[in-house]
């Protein structure tokens, strides 16, 4: 075999373990991939019963409940519609009403019982303690040691 041949079938060796080892991680995470829905799509009949989803939106302002057996339940809206979501575990400290929020669970009939949420922030999140330290440095404030 000459060298030119060897080189060309080294290649297409290595394009074709490529190809396997992408279509094997494909394979492997098609169940575990966990498309993002808005409250029109859940609305409209798009997301699936039963099946891991993620749900997407901003807490819609007065409609956070701490249930008495333990669960929280609040709506999720993009807008144009809402969502009923229902939580049972510990909110993340960033969640409140108006701001952003995935939650990872299951539609359940016309309620989304999350397993998990997560808490979105925008860019110019600042944490509560360094808050008050950026506010005071931002209007000329120096610190004394």
């Amino acid at each position: 075999m000459k060298p030119k041949t060897q080189r060309l079938m080294l290649v297409i060796a290595a394009l074709v373990a490529v190809l396997a080892a992408v279509l094997l991680a494909m394979w492997g995470l098609r169940d575990r991939a966990a498309y993002f829905y808005t409250p029109v799509e859940i609305e409209a009949g798009k997301a699936p019963e039963f099946k891991p989803i993620r749900l997407g939106g901003m807490v819609a302002k007065g409609s956070l409940r701490h249930d008495i057996d333990g669960a929280f339940t609040f709506n999720v809206t993009d807008g144009k519609a809402m969502t009923r979501v229902r939580f049972r575990g510990i909110l993340p400290n960033l969640f409140r009403e108006g701001s952003g929020v995935v939650a990872e669970g299951k539609m359940v009939g016309d309620e989304f019982i999350a397993d998990n949420i997560l808490a979105k922030h925008d860019e110019r999140y600042m944490p509560p303690e360094l808050g008050n330290l950026a506010a005071e440095h931002k209007a000329g404030k120096t610190l004394k040691r």
